[in-house]
Order: structure tokens, then sequence, then C-alpha cells
């Protein structure tokens, strides 16, 4: 991953409070677990951010080096790397995810 790929993720990453590097679009995913990760953060009723990883390569793959995590869907709150598609799902079941949420004041969608 070149230093530019790196800095723009760390940006992404550090800008948004919550955000999901995902394959598609909110309105359009394009696989199931990125589908399943947004239908997580829409009944959360959180604002968020996400990124098409499809639409950029050197971010597909960067992605997957910064957090070490072989997969896409990833979740990043506050900065921190949360998981993909299935982490989120078991979170979300147990009321991790939202007590997650709240404990690091994540806003509400408008």
């Amino acid at each position: 991953m070149t230093d530019a790929v790196q800095q723009r993720i760390a940006d992404i990453v550090n800008g948004n409070d919550v955000v999901l590097f995902m394959k598609g679009t909110p309105l359009f995913p394009q696989c199931g677990f990125s589908s399943r990760a947004i239908a997580i953060l829409e009944h959360l009723g959180v604002a968020y951010e996400s990124v098409d990883v499809l639409q950029d390569q050197g971010v597909r793959q960067g992605i997957k080096a910064f957090s070490d995590w072989p997969t896409i869907p990833q979740l990043y709150v506050k900065g921190e790397f949360v998981g993909g598609s299935d982490i989120m799902m078991e979170m979300y079941e147990a009321g991790e995810l939202q007590q997650l949420m709240t404990d690091q004041g994540v806003a509400a969608a408008n």
C-alpha cells in the first residue's frame, strides 16, 4: 500500500465518527455482507459515512492492510476498527454495538 493510500484511508477513518468500507453504496450494496452491515447501521439510527471500495482498487486492497483484516465490509467507530459484518451482527444481537455507539457519543442520523 502506498503512503498516499494509507494517508487517504487514515483521513477517512479519523474524519468520520462512523465509517463503513463496503462493496457498493448504502442504496445499492454489492454483496450480502455489505447489505447486512448497512441494515444494522440503519437499524441503529446512527449517522455514518460509507466508502465504496469497488470504486478504488487502492483503497480496496489498502483497507485490508490498514486494519490487518482480510475481508470487506469493515466498520470503524471514532477511529477504531470494530470488525466486519459477522462481528457487527454478534455485537448488535448482544446489544454491544448500540452501547458502543452510545459510549462513543455517535450522533443520531438526521
